[in-house]
């Protein structure tokens, strides 16, 4: 008979902390959450899973040990180095961070301690972030000789040019507050109420039609890129066919007769 699994062993740990609510925590905590091909390929492993997995609506990324992630293990670049090999690192990455974006569930970061280079782009490539007061956020491969580059895709699309600009070109730490203000992050809390407040915003959000929900996170991320006359006449068609679901007759029903709704998913 073989033994359990040792979860310490385990670069990604899911749990369920509510229905309907899946935790994904890294955890590689004395390499401070670094993404190495391990940690990555369990991470994709496990929102391939959520993703056919219709009893999960919301999920939430956070991480074990002093900080959320401190972006690419740069002791396992180095210990293979060759444009092969960076080639396949940077293509794993990217199709990882794709991956949280085409998801059909929101995924939240949960954030605390540092979240740095491909760490700060997980937190970008998430829908919704809730940081600790005391997290910082940096793109500091400027500051090594190595520019954010596929870190800059993820930044670029969730805050102001200027603002990216500057963490990429200075390398410079930012506090969580000054995340908030830019638009990296969503809430900032005590660091004491981190994982309840997560908690609290998938719990929100686990608790609407997941059709719903998935039509329209998809429909937010395709329309980014059209003009202003593609984008109105692509969300009038995917308005129509969601006014035809299911769940949105019985929304509106439900609205209008002042009682909760009972979601079907379809």
């Amino acid at each position: 008979m073989s033994a359990a699994p040792d979860p310490s062993a385990q670069p990604v740990l899911r749990d369920q902390p509510e229905a309907g609510i899946a935790r994904l925590t890294l955890n590689r905590p004395k390499a401070y959450n670094s993404l190495s091909v391990g940690l990555m390929a369990a991470l994709q492993a496990e929102l391939d899973a959520i993703k056919a997995d219709r009893s999960v609506k919301a999920v939430i990324i956070a991480a074990n040990g002093p900080g959320f992630c401190a972006g690419h293990d740069l002791k396992e670049v180095r210990a293979n180095p060759g444009r092969q090999h960076y080639e396949a690192l940077f293509r794993q990455c990217s199709m990882l961070m794709q991956s949280v974006i085409a998801l059909p569930q929101p995924v939240i970061a949960q954030v605390h301690g540092i979240a740095t280079a491909a760490g700060c782009q997980l937190v970008a490539s998430c829908d919704l972030a809730v940081a600790a007061e005391t997290a910082r956020f940096a793109t500091p491969g400027v500051n090594i000789g190595l520019f954010c580059s596929t870190p800059m895709v993820a930044l670029s699309r969730n805050v102001a040019r200027k603002h990216a600009m500057e963490m990429l070109l200075t390398g410079d730490m930012l506090p969580s507050s000054r995340a908030a203000e830019i638009g990296l992050v969503n809430r900032v809390v005590p660091e004491a109420d981190l994982a309840v407040a997560a908690l609290g915003l998938a719990r929100q959000i686990a608790a609407k039609s997941p059709l719903t929900v998935k039509i329209g996170k998809e429909a937010f991320y395709r329309q980014l890129d059209m003009t202003l006359a593609q984008a109105y006449d692509y969300a009038s068609r995917v308005m129509t066919e969601n006014m035809l679901a299911r769940d949105a007759e019985e929304g509106i029903d439900a609205f209008i007769q002042k009682r909760e709704p009972k979601w079907e998913g379809r």
